[in-house]
């Protein structure tokens, strides 16, 4: 939590735009930070969940929320790795926070893991930030102002920044591209995809399966079962802000931060072409 959780701040769109450069710098440093226990023994340990938690999902974590607190005390932060400091629901702007999104990813030794970064305003993610330091990419939005795809490759060299965009759903006949989940398959969101004639299946792990919707690579990505907001949140803002759209199953809009004691999303579809969506 940041110094001063009382505190109800809504960040305007300029301001918004204002933080994407630090923001980014920390999404890299917490990135670094994984990748440096990644070299070395990776002790695993179970939450109180079942899920898996390792100390490079704590020492993100640490990067992230010491971060946004020194620059920004006067914005809350939720993060997956501290939600038992959350004793109200989430007013004005916060943080939304992942700071090792595909931890099982990471600990079978795979590339696709994130570090996920949302700015959250009224319910609704505004920017958004999916960095795959494996990967040397980093994906960011901010809605209503477009989305880039930066490459950083080792950190030696200045990012080169592309703009990027979803792409329109292919026409009636022709195959189109559905993420589907590693590590997290529903038979709700099989009959989903399933319902689709000449889909062509994208297995992926974390948010790199919204970062390939806002990047034109995939068209659609459900996920037809609960998940968490942390998980959601950054990838929701990239989609939005690079043309997409992201609605539950029946084409209404998500919210964020309203409940102190579950921050649980039932279903989502992200949508590259938000014309596709009911």
């Amino acid at each position: 939590m940041t110094a001063n959780p009382s505190a109800t701040t809504v960040l305007d769109t300029a301001a918004m735009l204002a933080l994407l450069e630090p923001l980014t710098s920390l999404v890299i440093e917490a990135g670094a930070a994984i990748c440096a226990v990644r070299c070395g023994a990776v002790n695993v340990d179970e939450k109180s969940d079942g899920s898996p938690v390792t100390q490079a999902d704590l020492a993100a974590d640490h990067v992230l929320v010491n971060g946004l607190a020194r620059l920004y005390p006067n914005i809350r932060t939720l993060s997956e790795e501290r939600t038992g400091d959350v004793n109200s629901a989430f007013d004005g702007s916060f943080f939304l926070i992942d700071p090792l999104d595909g931890t099982k990813e990471f600990i079978a030794g795979r590339d696709e893991f994130t570090v996920n970064l949302a700015l959250v305003t009224h319910g609704v993610p505004m920017l958004g930030i999916v960095g795959a330091p494996a990967l040397g990419l980093i994906w960011r939005g901010v809605v209503g102002h477009g989305a880039e795809r930066l490459t950083i490759g080792d950190g030696t060299s200045v990012p080169t920044v592309e703009p990027i965009r979803t792409r329109p759903m292919p026409p009636a006949g022709s195959p189109w591209n559905a993420a589907v989940s590693r590590s997290h398959g529903d038979p709700r969101t099989e009959a989903f995809i399933a319902q689709r004639p000449q889909v062509c299946r994208r297995v992926l792990g974390s948010a790199v399966k919204f970062a390939h919707v806002a990047d034109g690579q995939i068209d659609i990505y459900p996920r037809l079962s609960p998940t968490s907001e942390w998980d959601v949140g950054a990838g929701h803002a990239l989609v939005v802000a690079a043309g997409g759209k992201v609605t539950d199953s029946k084409g209404k809009p998500l919210r964020f931060g309203t409940s102190p004691d579950n921050f649980i999303v039932p279903e989502f579809i992200a949508w590259g072409d938000a014309s596709a969506a009911p």
